[in-house]
C-alpha cells in the first residue's frame, strides 16, 4: 500500500499549467506539499521515458492517451519505470485494458478520477491505497456531494439507474461569466449538472457511461461510445480509438469508429467487424471504420470527438452542394 509523503515525492509534470488539471495536480500539489517537480515543455513519449529513468518520479498525473502512448512505444522495455508509485488519470475515460497494462509495467497504481473545469476540477477519484474499482471514477472527494439525477425533472435516481451526474461542493463554480441563461440551465436546486451520464453502485462508487451530448441514437437505440471503445481497446492491434455518431438518413445516426493501429500491427475493417460482433449487441457494432495515423487532441491529450463529428457534417454538406 502506497501513501504519499509530503516533501518526499517527485511529480512528473507533462500536463500544461494553463489547464486547470495540470495546475492543480502538478503545480499546486507540489507547492502545497513541498514536493519536487520535474517539468517537460510538452508530452513526448521518448522524452518522458528518459526523464522517468533519470529523475525517478513517484507521481505521474496524466491523461489516458499519455499512458497509451508510453505503452505502445517500441523501446518501452529498455526503460526502468519502477519509480512510479501512483498515477491519477483524468480528462477522458481510462480504458481498463490500459489501466491493467500500465500497472503491470510499472508496479504502481493507476487510478481514474473525474472532474470538470466548472468544478476546479476534481470531484471524484479512486483510492490510491487499497483496492481500486475497475471502470469506476471512484467516490466523491471530501466535502463533495454527488447524485444521479433525471435532469428533465430534477428527480434523484436510485443506485444502479443511469442518469446525469450532479455535483454540490465548495469547488463548484458560481456560474458562467456573463452567461446567465446558460448558468440557469446548468443548475437544479443548487446541484450542478455535469452533462455526463452515469450511475452509482451499491458501494457508492460512480461510473461514467458517456457525455449526454455524445450518446448515439441509431434506429431508436441508445448507444454509449465508451462501451464500444472499451471493446475496441481490448483488441491487440488497436493503439487508440474513438467512437462517434455520424448522420445517417435511415437510422438517424450510425456508429463510426476512428482507429489508430499499433506500430507493427495490421487489422482490416472486416476483422474488426467480426471481433465487435463477438463482444457487442448487433446494434452497437460500428458500421464504418476509418483508419488514421493520429486523432485530434486537446493540449492535455483528450481526444476531440466533436471535431471528428464536425468533419463528417462538413463532408455531407459538401456532397449536398455538389
Amino acid at each position: 500500500m502506497y501513501q504519499c509523503k509530503n516533501g518526499e515525492e517527485v511529480i512528473l509534470g507533462a500536463l500544461p499549467f494553463f489547464h486547470v488539471y495540470g495546475m492543480t495536480t502538478v503545480l499546486l500539489l507540489s507547492v502545497m506539499a513541498c514536493n519536487k517537480m520535474v517539468l517537460l515543455p510538452k508530452f513526448d513519449t521518448e522524452q518522458v521515458l528518459k526523464m522517468i529513468e533519470k529523475q525517478k518520479p513517484t507521481l505521474f498525473p496524466g491523461a489516458p492517451t499519455m499512458y497509451i502512448g508510453l505503452l505502445n512505444h517500441p523501446d518501452i522495455g529498455k526503460y526502468d519505470l519502477s519509480s512510479i508509485k501512483a498515477c491519477l488519470s483524468g480528462s477522458a475515460p481510462l480504458p481498463v485494458e490500459v489501466q491493467d497494462k500500465f500497472e503491470a509495467l510499472t508496479g504502481g497504481k493507476l487510478v481514474e478520477g473525474y472532474g470538470l473545469t466548472e468544478t476546479s476540477p476534481v470531484t471524484h477519484a479512486n483510492f490510491i491505497w487499497g483496492n481500486r474499482v475497475k471502470g469506476s471514477i471512484g467516490v466523491p472527494w471530501p466535502d463533495t456531494e454527488a447524485v444521479i439525477m433525471r435532469s428533465a425533472d430534477g428527480e434523484i435516481l436510485p443506485r444502479g439507474e443511469i442518469g446525469e451526474i450532479a455535483i454540490k461542493g465548495p469547488q463548484v463554480m458560481k456560474g458562467y461569466w456573463k452567461r446567465p441563461e446558460e448558468t440557469a440551465m446548468s443548475f437544479v436546486d443548487g446541484w450542478f449538472l455535469t452533462g455526463d451520464l452515469g450511475y452509482m453502485d451499491e458501494e457508492g462508487y460512480f461510473y461514467v457511461v458517456d457525455r449526454k451530448k455524445d450518446m448515439i441514437i441509431a434506429g431508436g437505440f441508445n448507444i454509449y461510445p465508451r462501451e464500444v471503445e472499451e471493446v475496441l481497446y481490448e483488441h491487440e492491434a488497436i493503439q487508440e480509438c474513438v467512437v462517434a455518431g455520424i448522420p445517417d438518413p435511415y437510422r438517424g445516426e450510425t456508429v463510426k469508429a476512428y482507429i489508430v493501429v499499433r506500430e507493427g500491427k495490421n487489422v482490416s475493417e472486416e476483422e474488426l467487424n467480426k471481433y465487435c460482433r463477438q463482444h457487442l449487441a448487433a446494434y452497437k457494432v460500428p458500421r464504418i471504420y476509418e483508419f488514421r495515423n493520429e486523432l485530434p487532441k486537446t493540449a492535455v491529450g483528450k481526444i476531440l470527438r466533436r471535431t471528428l463529428v464536425e468533419e463528417e457534417k462538413q463532408k455531407m454538406n459538401e456532397l449536398q452542394v455538389k
